[in-house]
């Protein structure tokens, strides 16, 4: 198909949703879902929450489709923040807080040949990076904490590429020193 097919099925599509049609909801539900769970699965870093996060962000989305606006941006990139959105509020949340602090202490617990990410919490990371300045602080939390890629947070923070990376680096540099 060509682009401007796909353009007019996916206007199609979004006029359709915007009525409350669950045909095309469920349409754009087999259409995205596996990318959005993908995303929300870096956030929150397991499958059961990421599946529990991703069926709240289908719902938020159904919701707010009627203040979807085309001109602003594509539907992706919207039902995109939505999702991200809503993993980071899940790891924000005080329920899911304490379903990993009743977890127990062993899921903290250290293994050099492991492949599982350290709790940030645990070293401190989250304080020091507090301690950043604002501009290395905000990249630092959506590409790290927030699962954003790079370019991801250009676009968020509408900023060049380049800056991004260099603020980053900048920033790692900084909390090397407050680390050690």
């Amino acid at each position: 198909m060509q682009a401007t097919e796909l353009k007019q099925q996916d206007e199609q599509l979004i006029s359709r949703i915007k009525q409350q049609d669950k045909e095309a909801f469920a349409q754009l539900y087999d259409n995205y879902s596996g990318a959005l769970f993908g995303v929300i699965l870096r956030v929150v870093q397991k499958e059961a929450v990421a599946e529990d996060v991703l069926q709240e962000a289908f719902v938020k989305i159904w919701k707010n489709f009627k203040s979807y606006d085309s001109s602003k941006g594509r539907l992706f990139t919207w039902m995109l923040n939505i999702a991200k959105n809503t993993a980071i509020d899940k790891l924000r949340s005080k329920s899911y807080k304490q379903e990993i602090q009743i977890a127990g202490d062993d899921v903290y617990v250290l293994d050099k040949n492991s492949h599982h990410e350290t709790n940030t919490d645990i070293i401190g990371l989250r304080e020091n990076v507090a301690k950043l300045k604002p501009e290395y602080k905000a990249v630092i939390d959506l590409t790290y904490f927030g699962g954003y890629t790079h370019e991801e947070a250009a676009e968020e923070l509408d900023l060049p590429l380049g800056t991004v990376k260099s603020r980053i680096r900048i920033a790692i540099r900084e909390l090397k020193k407050l680390l050690t």
